[in-house]
């Protein structure tokens, strides 16, 4: 890490105890953040209203990468061969703080901003799980964060990293693959919830395959030996595969959808597909579990005289939690508090919480911040990629209806309205104020790179679980 002479002087009177960061600072920067409230605000509800699925989000990029080059960042577009991606860069000198960016929907969850089932357009996108929000907080905190630095004098770089279709497409694998993020000091993200926590959490590395079946067509009827059905196939291999599951770790998860059956009774399915996710905890189990559902399916294609080609479509490893950044953003959570409704908020909330399915949480958790504990989640997410690259810290605000599930009808209705909004802007104040002290606070980054070398070992090599794949640009067409 490249200090400067002031940084490190600073860190040299805080350990005999003759200086501490001033409290103005972080107060200053959540003025700047707020100051930007309305902007921001209209930056999330423009993308909330393109809804672009992963790949495809030319214009969401765009509006962010617009409101980052306005507020003088340099802006590198295209990057990891990947259109809607970028990396936004203002400063100069150490230390450089990344902060994570998306801003993907969902296929089949378009919503109204209302509290009864109201899609928008039948069948199309929505943000459910409510990139919308965390783009637009990210490109904000940012924005405020150089305001901050030019205000001090004070070295240091932001860079903001537009990360496109998260949502089974593992945009930010192709960023790291691409080493976009080795001079990054410390990676700093967070997610639309149902919650405020900031407590230190892992995933679970997943690794997935479309499995397409050929096979030869015939009349189903008439000549029904001539034909080999590829569907036969799918099911084959599904059959075998649900059969392993008594086989496999407790904490593995395998699920599928069939995405082509054929195309009528009648007829010999020719072609037919299925596609799997992999999940558990470690990694290396993971490649080992697929390698099993690769086998299944090759005897599949055996067994009904058919051919299958697998094609893996992403990989991600779990996240790498790193409990000294995860405190000092709890803390500075619990300073800042959490989220307070207007009675019309608290009536739309009212409203979506009577629609939920077993609820964990109860409405007024808004307000509150979690326990500060560790927690493994059983879904994936391609942030676990850069966490093994760079110590990464990550949280959740409650921009949803206290039990929401992500990827409902219910996230997409709340994020469009000012229950969402309020949640974006307690993070885009808390990223905001944790990257200052950082900034200010050279010792706290080399605690957390310890930590990080310590977590993963020293000998670690990265390699990327999808292999070398070039990024499917289509996967959502």
């Amino acid at each position: 890490m490249n200090f400067s002479n002031r940084q490190t002087i600073i860190v040299c009177l805080t350990l005999f105890g003759l200086f501490s960061p001033p409290a103005f600072a972080a107060a200053d920067v959540e003025d700047r953040v707020m100051a930007q409230a309305q902007a921001s605000i209209a930056l999330a509800d423009k993308i909330w209203s393109l809804a672009e699925v992963g790949y495809q989000e030319y214009n969401s990029s765009q509006a962010l990468q617009d409101y980052l080059k306005n507020a003088g960042f340099a802006v590198s577009a295209g990057v990891a061969d990947i259109p809607t991606a970028f990396v936004a860069s203002f400063g100069s000198g150490g230390p450089t703080i990344g902060i994570l960016a998306e801003f993907d929907a969902l296929p089949g969850l378009s919503q109204a901003a209302q509290s009864s089932r109201s899609p928008l357009q039948q069948g199309g996108a929505g943000h459910a799980c409510g990139h919308h929000l965390f783009g637009a907080a990210s490109a904000s905190a940012a924005v405020a964060i150089v305001q901050w630095l030019e205000s001090q004098g004070q070295p240091g770089t932001v860079k903001v990293f537009g990360t496109p279709a998260e949502e089974g497409g593992s945009g930010k694998v192709y960023l790291a693959r691409a080493g976009l993020f080795d001079d990054v000091d410390v990676m700093l993200h967070w997610h639309p919830g149902s919650a405020n926590s900031a407590a230190p959490y892992s995933t679970t590395s997943n690794k997935s395959g479309r499995f397409t079946f050929r096979g030869r067509a015939a009349h189903a009827a008439s000549a029904p030996d001539k034909g080999r059905s590829a569907l036969d196939g799918v099911e084959a291999m599904n059959y075998m595969v649900n059969m392993m599951r008594e086989h496999v770790p407790q904490t593995s998860r395998i699920h599928y959808v069939i995405t082509d059956g054929g195309d009528a009774p009648n007829i010999v399915p020719e072609k037919a597909q299925v596609y799997y996710y992999v999940r558990h905890p470690d990694p290396v189990q993971v490649v080992e579990l697929f390698d099993r559902v690769v086998n299944a399916a090759q005897a599949a294609a055996m067994g009904t005289e058919t051919e299958v080609d697998v094609e893996v479509m992403h990989g991600n490893y779990p996240v790498l939690p790193n409990h000294t950044l995860a405190k000092m953003v709890d803390d500075n959570l619990r300073a800042l508090g959490g989220i307070s409704y207007t009675p019309a908020e608290q009536k739309f909330a009212e409203e979506i919480y009577a629609t939920l399915l077993n609820p964990t949480l109860s409405l007024g958790s808004q307000s509150q911040i979690q326990a500060f504990v560790l927690r493994q989640s059983m879904g994936s997410t391609d942030v676990g990629d850069v966490s093994w690259l760079v110590p990464t810290v990550g949280f959740n605000t409650a921009t949803w209806v206290p039990g929401t599930p992500a990827h409902s009808w219910q996230a997409v209705a709340a994020g469009g309205m000012s229950i969402g909004h309020k949640g974006m802007l307690l993070a885009s104040r808390l990223l905001a104020k944790t990257a200052v002290d950082l900034m200010q606070d050279p010792q706290a980054i080399a605690a957390a790179r310890a930590e990080f070398v310590l977590a993963r070992g020293e000998d670690f090599v990265y390699e990327a679980l999808l292999g070398d794949r070039e990024p499917p640009l289509d996967y959502r067409r």
